[in-house]
């Protein structure tokens, strides 16, 4: 059995990305609230326990703390942001508010190059996101880097095995963040690289199996890389008891519904189930413009339609779901920890309470890049595998304000002239997502000597390699042209587009 690293969840809208780094580096990885009990972790065993950021600050009446036990068991520690200042404050030494906040790359110096810092040059750049700092270390402690503003940028207890960081070593802003996971994986808690995704298959197949066993289950395929592997996987797991479902809810792109029903029933031979549900959705979404709404009602709507489907199948106790850590941590907090919500996902918030079927979400823990991987593994095409990625409530939350069939053919057009173009210039496999979004405003223009007044379409293309962090993809000006020729004298209501240029964070991938 591979070791693992546990990593514990104080709510931090990067916990996934800590857990997605070590498995990069082959080492399995696990997340559990950071109010898990000894004799669990016991259980469990790891080779090291990474404390998470969080938005809480120490001092505070209700903030969360791990079990004092923790830092007893002999195991190797490592606290990142608020979990370095956990690690303070139950050992005794002092936490206060800054006085000057640090949020961005900041240059750090490094005192000490033992382990954690080991082969690192004398200064990096780290990525820090903190409005508290330490002022006085536990007894033990030593300092092993510093910055302008923080005195205790990393510190150490060798004695005790534990370590702290004030950055961010899992984001891709903070330089040699890697080697330094990698340094506490291997030079600090003597890890082996030895878990691969191959592994995960075979696990989630012998998941499925014990939690289904002799009953049948339903599955939701879009077409999507998610769905469709998600499909791949119940069929090698339960074969014939998997029966798929494809609800056209109306918020597709264009030319979706077909390909779908194709793909599935002709190329993989699954029993598919067409349902038309179009009116039901665009009439429910009738004259509502708040985005957490509109997610909520395609989500209620959505089990709906498969509950009724569902009680037509003999035997149906569970709904397959391509659930992701993002759609998790963006929505609400893995572990019950104090996470900040951002904004809920169909598949995850909003669920009714009185839903029927029993969840199977194997790629829970996964995130999309991981699951591209296992669709490889499991031999989708490779037109499916990289297919840019579709949000659940589709084109739903790509119209900001009221949803109607127009605001649908228009978007529907535009966004399928992106995807042709950066097809025909050879760069659809280098961008993470392309997509277009109606804004929900009128410019005037001047098209064939006459006055218009049509919408506005946006362009958002970034780059990224999970979904948590994103860039805006520098296209080229002669592409950027001709996307914008092409859907101005193509698409019937529109005289204007717009790039988007701002990156996750401080802005979402999706507008809403």
């Amino acid at each position: 059995m591979y070791g693992s690293i546990l990593v514990l969840d104080f709510g931090s809208q990067y916990t996934q990305l800590i857990a997605r780094r070590i498995r990069e580096l082959q080492v399995y990885s696990l997340i559990k609230p950071y109010n898990i009990s000894i004799s669990e972790i016991k259980k469990i065993n790891p080779k090291g326990i990474i404390l998470s950021g969080g938005p809480a600050s120490v001092y505070e009446k209700q903030a969360p703390f791990c079990d004092r036990k923790v830092f007893q068991l002999g195991i190797p520690i490592l606290g990142i942001c608020y979990g370095l200042q956990t690690i303070v404050h139950i050992l005794e030494g002092k936490v206060k508010k800054s006085v000057r906040q640090e949020y961005g790359r900041a240059l750090m110096y490094i005192d000490d190059h033992h382990d954690l810092f080991f082969t690192l040059p004398a200064a990096i750049n780290v990525w820090m996101s903190h409005a508290d700092y330490t002022v006085k270390l536990p007894p033990g402690f030593v300092s092993m880097a510093h910055t302008r503003n923080a005195e205790y940028a990393a510190v150490a207890s060798r004695d005790k095995k534990i370590w702290g960081v004030q950055f961010h070593p899992e984001v891709i802003h903070t330089e040699f963040g890697t080697q330094i996971i990698s340094n506490f994986l291997f030079r600090i808690c003597g890890c082996f690289a030895n878990w691969e995704l191959s592994s995960f298959v075979d696990e989630a197949i012998s998941k499925i199996r014990k939690q289904v066993r002799d009953k049948k289950v339903i599955g939701g395929l879009s077409g999507g890389v998610d769905s469709s592997t998600l499909a791949l996987l119940l069929q090698k797991a339960i074969g014939r008891r998997f029966k798929g479902i494809f609800v056209n809810n109306g918020l597709l792109r264009k030319g979706e519904a077909s390909y779908v029903v194709k793909v599935f029933r002709r190329s993989f031979k699954i029993d598919l189930k067409y349902i038309d549900a179009r009116r039901e959705f665009l009439r429910e979404l009738r004259d509502i413009t708040d985005p957490e709404e509109k997610r909520k009602i395609i989500g209620h709507k959505f089990i709906e339609v498969f509950e009724k489907e569902a009680k037509k199948v003999k035997g149906v106790e569970f709904l397959a779901q391509g659930t992701l850590y993002p759609d998790v941590i963006e929505s609400i907090s893995f572990s019950g920890a104090p996470s900040v919500r951002i904004k809920s996902h169909h598949n995850v918030g909003g669920l009714p309470l009185n839903m029927k079927l029993k969840l199977v979400e194997p790629f829970r823990e996964l995130f999309k890049d991981e699951v591209r991987k296992v669709a490889k593994i499991l031999g989708l095409p490779d037109a499916l595998v990289y297919r840019h990625p579709f949000p659940g409530p589709g084109l739903g939350v790509r119209i900001v304000g009221e949803i109607t069939p127009r605001r649908l053919r228009i978007l529907r057009e535009a966004d399928a002239i992106i995807e042709k173009v950066i097809k025909k210039e050879g760069i659809y496999r280098k961008i993470w997502q392309a997509f277009a979004v109606l804004l929900p405003l009128k410019s005037v223009g001047v098209m064939g000597d006459r006055r218009t007044y049509e919408y506005v379409i946006a362009l958002r293309a970034v780059e990224s390699q999970d979904g948590m962090t994103a860039d805006w993809v520098k296209l080229s000006p002669q592409v950027l042209a001709e996307i914008s020729a092409r859907i101005i004298n193509e698409v019937e209501g529109v005289n204007r587009v717009v790039y988007d240029i701002s990156s996750k964070p401080p802005s979402t991938i999706e507008w809403e």
